[in-house]
């Protein structure tokens, strides 16, 4: 009957005196052959497949410059989030291909790649994106049009006579 615990005492010296403290599992980064690290990324119908590799900071999307591929400033900032949030903006080239949706759901989607690629390439900074909501992909999506209705909830106007 010694080993049920009644207190957080006795939580905490449950074996043998040793703490019941579960000890960190080490995760090991999944790079290739060619030194680099892949991460998938989605946003509403766009998906992007990301590639991580040591560089110089260059960002290369559907084999265009991303000054050239997303023209718009807001776009360029959403894409470079998660190498500034972990302080890699200068140590890692980017080289991605991006199908559907528009720009800012690429621009998403690239985001989203960019920070599973950073964790398969260095899992600790996991705890560094994580909290941002870099690493959770964001489920909203156009909602669909319904029978009856001009757009999804959008009617058609309306005419007394």
């Amino acid at each position: 009957m010694s080993d049920t615990a009644n207190t957080l005492e006795d939580l905490k010296t449950l074996g043998d005196g040793e703490t019941a403290i579960a000890e960190e599992i080490t995760v090991e980064p999944k790079i290739d052959a060619h030194g680099r690290a892949y991460g998938t990324g989605r946003r509403k119908e766009a998906t992007a497949r990301v590639w991580v590799k040591p560089g110089s900071g260059k960002i290369t999307i559907n084999g265009r410059d991303q000054e050239v591929y997303f023209a718009r400033p807001v776009l360029r900032m959403v894409i470079e989030q998660p190498l500034i949030e972990a302080n890699r903006r200068e140590e890692f080239d980017v080289i991605c291909t991006v199908k559907g949706s528009g720009l800012s759901g690429q621009a998403g989607a690239i985001r989203h790649g960019i920070a599973r690629a950073l964790v398969n390439y260095e899992p600790g900074l996991r705890k560094v994106l994580k909290p941002h909501g870099f690493l959770t992909r964001d489920p909203r999506t156009v909602e669909r049009k319904k029978f009856g209705r001009a757009k999804a909830r959008r009617s058609f106007q309306f005419s007394k006579r």
